[in-house]
């Protein structure tokens, strides 16, 4: 049995010291307080009528009262109901943001190309589209530290923040005295800005929102964490051709440098809908209740989870390594296959790739609870299987089909959405204890960016030396390989309680002999090694 402190809220303000048996600590009300006497300094042994104090703990059994908290704390449980709530929609708000900046350089590339064909080269092109996943990168292991070690609502701020300034600077860019390489430099510091606000995004988000759902719907929190993360980042594709339908039609083709900075410039306003509900949020209970904010013993973390770490970002890696690169240049790969070449009927085609490829997000919505996690992600991964050896090996015949070559296409990536692309989110989310998950999600995600700039980088290459062809081949390799790494490396942590792992942490924390604060300031636990007892 472990001992924990407690600290009880205004107007008491008395510490006491309490045994807690770790099967009854997240049943808990947050307001209960279950004193030992013979553990009391003496002037606290005895409380009076004003601190009347109840143990809850078998409130089942022996049909206690539960605690009555004072009339400000009331208050705050009743801003933390609608909180969770609001937490889970800006979540999906602010996801579709970063999926609208990931999408946007998909029809970007072939307007620049258009507007600068000596000038905009595939090294050009290659270093605007990675400098959003250099940034990404860079926010979602900074961000998923914040996320932890200051709180969600800090993480949450401060990513949108980035997202405006980052999409503001790129909509402004311009290079000195008319440079056009200027304006690409330009462009690129812009465009990593962005990328470290839409990286941060990926932790902040989605901890928050999993820990908010498992609080409020736990028999859902999984399709409903898919729905308001990776529903609304797929969305962001369609969303951005969609928007560069309508712009190209209001300012026609002849305005091409109007069109492409009105849509860089709508970047701007999806982030700042979501600003005001996040500055008012509070951070979801289960963070707050178990946050460890110093003293972080991250090689316990890592002899704990180093197999799930190597499942989620060797999975994540293999799926960004695939769909990064096919959603950024699918709209060269069509324009290519097109004999017209416009850019207005390079776009239809983009924007029914992106609607075919949506479908599969609701199907792995509807497989993750009855089929499982693992399971799903694994019959996903097999999709890039089959449609890539498909593809790859029919190329030169399907590609004179082109509606044959676009549904092929979709389909592909409809089933990397509903496996890897529905799946590991979630799985990032549910595999790793609140103390940690924002550092563990960030650094997953982190690496499938790494693996989505190499496969941007290694793409042009890759279509020039060994054919257009050998780009599907190789995700038919990468599916492959992630059925193997889903298999052997990643837990399905399907219907269990998100506070259960957190129990089972605690606990392995304390059989270690770790000693450090637990819980945010207004609900502090703490422990130490002369307060573990075995009975």
């Amino acid at each position: 049995m472990l001992s924990r402190l407690f600290r009880t809220p205004e107007p008491q303000g008395i510490w006491a010291r309490v045994e807690v048996n770790f099967s009854y600590l997240y049943s808990l009300p947050s307001q209960a307080r279950l004193p030992s006497s013979s553990l009391l300094p003496a002037a606290m042994s005895s409380p009076t009528p004003s601190e009347k104090i109840v143990d809850t703990r078998h409130d089942d059994v022996a049909g206690a009262a539960p605690y009555s908290p004072p009339t400000k704390a009331a208050k705050v449980n009743s801003k933390e109901q609608f909180s969770a709530y609001f937490t889970i929609a800006a979540a999906a708000f602010g996801l579709i943001s970063d999926g609208y900046q990931n999408n946007l350089m998909t029809m970007s590339n072939v307007v620049f190309k258009k507007l600068y064909p000596k000038d905009y080269t595939p090294d050009v092109s290659t270093r605007v589209s990675n400098s959003l996943l250099v940034g990404a990168i860079i926010g979602q292991i900074f961000v998923g530290l914040i996320c932890d070690r200051i709180g969600r609502k800090v993480a949450l701020v401060f990513t949108t923040a980035l997202i405006v300034i980052g999409a503001i600077l790129g909509t402004a860019a311009h290079g000195a005295h008319g440079s056009v390489q200027g304006l690409f430099w330009f462009l690129t510091f812009a465009r990593g800005i962005t990328g470290i606000g839409v990286g941060g995004e990926y932790p902040a988000s989605s901890t928050s929102a999993s820990e908010a759902a498992n609080e409020k719907m736990l028999k859902n929190r999984g399709p409903i964490f898919i729905m308001v993360t990776n529903f609304v980042l797929s969305l962001g594709g369609p969303l951005a051709v969609s928007i560069f339908l309508i712009v190209l039609s209001a300012a026609g083709p002849d305005h091409l440098p109007t069109v492409w900075r009105v849509c860089f410039g709508i970047g701007v306003l999806l982030p700042l809908t979501v600003f005001y509900f996040r500055m008012k949020m509070l951070s979801p209970k289960l963070y707050r209740q178990t946050a460890i904010k110093r003293r972080v013993p991250y090689w316990l973390v890592f002899k704990r989870y180093w197999k799930s770490l190597i499942g989620t970002c060797g999975a994540w890696f293999l799926y960004d390594f695939v769909t990064f690169p096919n959603g950024v240049f699918s709209g060269t790969i069509i324009a290519s296959v097109i004999h017209d070449g416009s850019i207005k009927k390079t776009a239809e085609w983009q924007l029914l790739l992106g609607a075919i490829a949506l479908p599969g997000i609701f199907v792995g919505a509807a497989l993750c609870n009855p089929f499982g996690r693992r399971n799903t992600m694994m019959l996903g991964f097999s999709g890039y299987l089959v449609f890539g050896l498909i593809i790859g090996c029919a190329y030169e015949r399907i590609t004179q089909i082109i509606p044959l070559f676009v549904i092929f296409y979709g389909l592909m990536q409809s089933f990397g959405n509903m496996g890897p692309g529905d799946m590991l989110g979630l799985v990032s989310a549910e595999s790793y204890p609140t103390p940690i998950r924002g550092t563990c999600y960030g650094i997953s995600a982190a690496i499938g960016k790494t693996g989505a700039a190499v496969g941007t980088q290694a793409f042009t290459p890759i279509q020039a030396h060994l054919g257009k062809k050998w780009t599907f081949i190789i995700a038919a390799i990468c599916g492959v390989t992630g059925i193997l790494v889903t298999y052997f490396f990643v837990p399905d942590m399907t219907g269990v309680d998100l506070a259960d792992e957190d129990r089972k942490f605690m606990e392995y924390l304390a059989e270690n002999g770790w000693e450090g604060e637990v819980g945010e300031e207004d609900e502090s636990v703490y422990t130490d090694e002369s307060s573990i007892e075995k009975q």
